[in-house]
């Protein structure tokens, strides 16, 4: 314990002051929702609360995980997330932030996804039109258009979930992602030594090497 407080709270914690402690919080939530690492989570929400995120932005950070670790795993987290609610007297459900229909969530997503990625998907799985349509509806119409989070925030966010499942292809798309929505290369580099307690060195530096390939 006393390794992980003079680690954690005094080495991280204090380092980089490009991160303030909401960011650093809603980082920490977001990898130890990855990890389902549930009651460190719990412990995190409400430190995330007690650092001055929203709980609007606990759960936008919590939700837009579900494309990358799908249903099961994100809704342990909500009821990890909800359970911190109740005891802090946060009145649930929160607000719907929610800004699409079924009728507008395809060209919602595609509106923010394709100046920021192009049709990179639907070039490569031209045989699989399913994969681009789902994308665009699910992974962009359905969670990067709700309210409570900006997009440098998710894509921030996105990049610390991908380098806990450690997938390389989707981290350097994500790190051009974030430059072209404003993320500088030492942002993204604080980000990632804040998730170093949390997911490992080799985790970490796979990513951090991915950053200093693909910024020259």
């Amino acid at each position: 314990m006393e390794i992980l407080r003079r680690f954690i709270f005094g080495d991280v914690f204090n380092g980089h002051a490009e991160l303030d402690f909401k960011m650093r919080e809603l980082i920490t939530v977001t990898v130890l929702a990855t990890l389902q690492t549930l009651p460190q989570l719990e412990a995190h929400t409400a430190g995330a609360l007690n650092a001055g995120a929203t709980p609007i932005e606990i759960r936008e950070a919590i939700y837009q995980l579900t494309p990358f670790i799908g249903f099961p795993r994100t809704l342990n987290a909500i009821a990890s997330m909800n359970k911190i609610f109740v005891a802090r007297g946060i009145k649930l459900p929160l607000e719907n932030t929610g800004t699409t229909t079924d009728e507008t969530r395809f060209s919602a997503g595609y509106a923010i996804q394709n100046p920021i990625y192009g049709s990179e998907i639907a070039e490569k799985y031209p045989d699989i039109p399913e994969i681009p349509q789902y994308l665009t509806e699910f992974g962009f119409g359905d969670f990067y258009t709700r309210k409570g989070l900006d997009i440098k925030t998710r894509e921030l966010l996105i990049l610390v979930v991908l380098t806990v499942i450690r997938s390389d292809n989707q981290i350097k798309a994500h790190v051009i992602g974030n430059l072209k929505v404003g993320n500088s290369k030492d942002i993204m580099i604080a980000t990632m030594l804040q998730t170093l307690p949390y997911v490992g060195f080799p985790n970490v530096l796979n990513t951090i090497n991915i950053i200093k390939e693909t910024v020259k």
